[in-house]
């Protein structure tokens, strides 16, 4: 791979105008694409075939009013008066007129249908059926559905829309956003001293990011990817876009500074750090493409689009840097009197050598210290619960959160969620009369069920054997209740059709997402398997030992649980909700524990690469377990302490989003990659490796010889020209970037 790579980065070198127009020609082709068709987002998180899933689409054949996406809209009287005061009656019957006549709205069932009235007559809720799916509906039909409002209010009423059908309607990026550009931006300043290389990282990564996104977005047309989908893959390229053309970029201006020359420079630094950009590319791609096997199709497509985009940006990294390079020339060499250059030349310990030598001073309580501290911030993770997020995750002040707190207050939080039985009555004991009455003494049963608010009389469909019952929920629709109410009914319809024939279904939207939530706990345990096994055999191949995986699976897995910890002090418990933006506590979205291991798995190894193998290669060369630490760590410290600081500033920057599915996952990265950049990487492996010495790089022979050899340290790479033994040992340390 290095010598590949070697050869790749110098072609990139001379060709430079030619690769920087394929750049170019191939970001005007997609940009263009994407600027003719537009996107295609779909906002729906379901499981097709999960029985929720069938039932609905079932119901939108026999009523298509039922089986699409509802909506609602709450009156509410001033104190002290009533709804069937006159005018309040002829203002809220006026805005329900306009609501039926709204675009794609399917039927507005009233309150007195219903039932839907508080005992003071104050406060009522009517429903709105849309006759499509939550994806269908538009923006614009939306805004009508708002308007509606309008006669309502004139005659003094307060009135608030929201529903399912407000649910997530994609996620918008703004310029708070950008503040974790900037922040990478003045990292990179301070890391290497200069404007010209600080901009060339960003640079890399936006372009790449560019061609990426734009790709995705045409790609929506073929296949559903959901906005959250593509707020992932910009939060992942441009991380690791950054980070990759940093190592590359950091080993070029290292060597320029011993005084090798500019092309053979950028053909080390690729065959070298390249090396090791293309490996840690690959380990986050697997981990991404990995999604696929909790078997969910959204959260497939998700882990591919991030994986997308960080397969574009290691070919950002491994062909766009080296032609800037080319263009940028001897003006990367740092001028010698600065500060650059001069750690280069200075023998003095830097702070990275000062950090190593007091961790591994006594690794044992460095080991025991830092484990310690990762378990105590795991220990909430215990208290983790999971689902899909509702209108009550919704930013404070909006209509939909306005509706949700309204209903919630007036007539109890199931109200904003509830369940659709689909009764099928084709095989009925008795005929239609059996039917009827079973269907009501189901009624009357679901009724005397713990967790049940209300259940409305069975209401025919425009099928003579499908009937509908709705069952309102005590608890809220993203609430544990709530889940355990759906299996609680399943299994009491197992009952019914062992005894009458009569099958019962539950689906709406908010059975829907307990499937989804449902599945994604069952898959979690699979797919860590999967995370885990990945990591151990990768490493094993690359750094050929048994040490160096085990204690990266298990550093992995303990940064994971902080993480999850910190997940559930903030989202759940509200420690430092009011500063990070959070509006409810409460379950976090349910596909955070995938995509967080997913990801945090590929930058953990990322890191464990870029420090190991700076210690492997000295081990390689000079065979001292101790002396290898201690040369070979601190080149790491500054690079990964730079990348880490910019991933970490990435993903904050999407905290500050008001989407109650990316802020959670943002905090997780920002949070995972904190832990595991400093506490696990740069200070626990390092004590580790000094704790075991030179058993770290043993491996049994009959494993040795089945195992693939990777060179990802340029031990491949041709020598340099160099006179005199002395000559020769400078040659291989600016082989190594040092």
């Amino acid at each position: 791979m290095a010598s590949l790579l070697y050869r790749l980065g110098r072609f990139s070198f001379r060709r430079r105008r030619l690769l920087l127009s394929i750049w170019l020609a191939a970001l005007a082709a997609i940009v263009t694409g994407f600027g003719v068709a537009g996107s295609a987002l779909d906002e729906q998180f379901s499981i097709p075939g999960s029985q929720s899933q069938q039932a609905l689409d079932r119901l939108k054949e026999v009523e298509p009013a039922a089986g699409g996406v509802s909506g609602q809209i709450v009156f509410t009287a001033p104190p002290g008066h009533r709804l069937t005061e006159r005018a309040y009656a002829a203002g809220m019957q006026a805005t329900l007129r306009e609501a039926a006549h709204a675009p794609q709205v399917g039927a507005v069932i009233p309150p007195q249908k219903t039932g839907t009235v508080t005992p003071d007559g104050r406060t009522a809720l009517a429903q709105v059926q849309y006759a499509v799916s939550a994806p269908a509906v538009k923006t614009s039909s939306l805004d009508a559905l708002k308007d509606t409002a309008g006669p309502a209010e004139k005659a003094g009423l307060t009135t608030r829309v929201g529903g399912a059908v407000f649910g997530t309607r994609g996620v918008q990026i703004g310029s708070t956003e950008v503040i974790g550009v900037v922040v990478a931006l003045v990292v990179l300043v301070i890391t290497f001293g200069s404007l010209l290389a600080a901009g060339m990282p960003l640079v890399t990564a936006v372009g790449g990011l560019a061609v990426a996104l734009s790709g995705l977005m045409l790609l929506t047309h073929v296949f559903s990817i959901s906005s959250t989908a593509i707020t992932l893959a910009v939060m992942l390229g441009l991380a690791v876009g950054i980070d990759y053309t940093l190592f590359i970029l950091s080993r070029h201006r290292s060597q320029l500074a011993r005084g090798m020359e500019p092309e053979e420079s950028a053909g080390r630094a690729l065959g070298t750090a390249g090396s090791a950009v293309v490996f840690a590319g690959l380990t986050v791609v697997v981990a991404l493409a990995g999604l696929s096997v909790v078997g969910i199709p959204f959260l497939t497509v998700m882990g591919l689009s991030g994986a997308v985009t960080v397969v574009v940006a290691v070919l950002a990294a491994t062909t766009l840097l080296p032609a800037m390079l080319g263009f940028a020339g001897r003006r990367l060499v740092p001028k010698p009197t600065s500060r650059a250059a001069r750690r280069e030349r200075s023998d003095r310990p830097a702070m990275g050598a000062r950090w190593i030598t007091a961790t591994t001073r006594r690794p044992l309580v460095t080991v025991l210290a830092g484990v310690a501290a990762l378990v105590v911030l795991a220990i909430p993770a215990r208290e983790l619960q999971l689902a899909l997020p509702d209108n009550g995750s919704a930013p404070q002040g909006s209509t939909q959160r306005e509706a949700y707190d309204t209903v919630s207050d007036a007539f109890g939080p199931g109200f904003n969620g509830p369940l659709l039985i689909l009764a099928d009555t084709a095989h009925a004991d008795g005929g239609a009369r059996g039917a009827r009455s079973e269907l009501t003494q189901v009624a009357s049963d679901l009724k005397k069920l713990p967790g049940v608010a209300a259940v409305t009389p069975p209401q025919p469909t425009s099928s003579r054997t499908d009937q509908v019952l709705q069952l309102v929920p005590a608890t809220a629709p993203d609430a544990e209740g709530t889940q355990d109410l759906v299996h609680t009914v399943r299994d009491y319809a197992d009952g019914v059709r062992d005894r009458s024939g009569v099958s019962l279904a539950v689906t709406g939207t908010t059975a829907v997402n307990a499937d989804v939530s449902s599945k994604l706990s069952a898959s979690l345990v699979p797919f860590a398997a999967v995370v885990v096994g990945l990591c151990l055999i990768i490493l094993l191949i690359v750094f050929r030992s048994l040490v160096v995986p085990l204690k990266a699976t298990i550093g992995f897995l303990l940064s994971v649980a902080a993480a999850f910890g910190a997940v559930v002090a903030v989202f759940q418990w509200g420690w430092l909700a009011d500063a990070l933006g959070v509006t409810r506590t409460g379950p976090v979205v349910s596909f955070l524990p995938v995509i967080l291991m997913a990801v945090l798995f590929g930058l953990a190894m990322d890191y464990e690469v870029f420090v190991v193998a700076g210690i492997h290669e000295e081990y390689a060369h000079r065979g001292d377990a101790k002396e290898a630490i201690r040369r070979g760590a601190p080149g790491a410290f500054r690079v990964v302490t730079a990348a880490a600081l910019i991933m970490i500033a990435v993903f904050a920057g999407f905290v500050t989003l008001d989407d109650a599915i990316v802020k959670p996952i943002a905090f997780a990265l920002a949070f995972g990659v904190l832990v595991d950049a400093f506490v696990v990487r740069m200070t626990l492996v390092p004590a580790v490796l000094a704790l075991v010495g030179r058993a770290a790089w043993w491996l049994p022979g009959w494993l040795a010889r089945i195992l693939p050899t990777v060179d990802i340290e340029g031990r491949g790479l041709p020598p340099l020209a160099a006179d005199g033994a002395a000559d020769d040992d400078r040659a291989r340390e600016v082989s190594r970037g040092r």
